[in-house]
């Protein structure tokens, strides 16, 4: 592979990568792509939440929770992306009818 190509690829993977990170509080998705028999997984959420950052243990690896009282995950950087505020969740919704 040439230098060009790698410097191209380089920067598109920096143009993309968070690398601020996140801060203890702040409401994350977790990327965790579901694998049942029988369940079309074209169809089924790859994103989980939204889940709180606990802690941050080093650079890019976080320890998460969904509720207070359920257990702590620990998940890489990579699987974590953040919940924005402004959008309903469908476990919050209300029925409006």
């Amino acid at each position: 592979m040439n230098r060009a190509a790698t410097g191209r690829m380089k920067t598109r993977y920096d143009f993309r990568d968070n690398l601020v990170g996140f801060q203890a509080g702040d409401l994350v998705w977790l990327y965790n792509p579901p694998r049942r028999n029988g369940c079309c997984p074209k169809l089924s959420s790859d994103w989980e939440g939204p889940y709180t950052v606990v802690t941050r243990i080093n650079d890019v690896v976080y320890r998460i929770r969904r509720e207070p009282k359920r257990k702590m995950k620990i998940v890489h950087l990579s699987r974590l992306m953040k919940h924005n505020s402004s959008a309903v969740d469908v476990s919050d919704r209300d029925d409006q009818n």
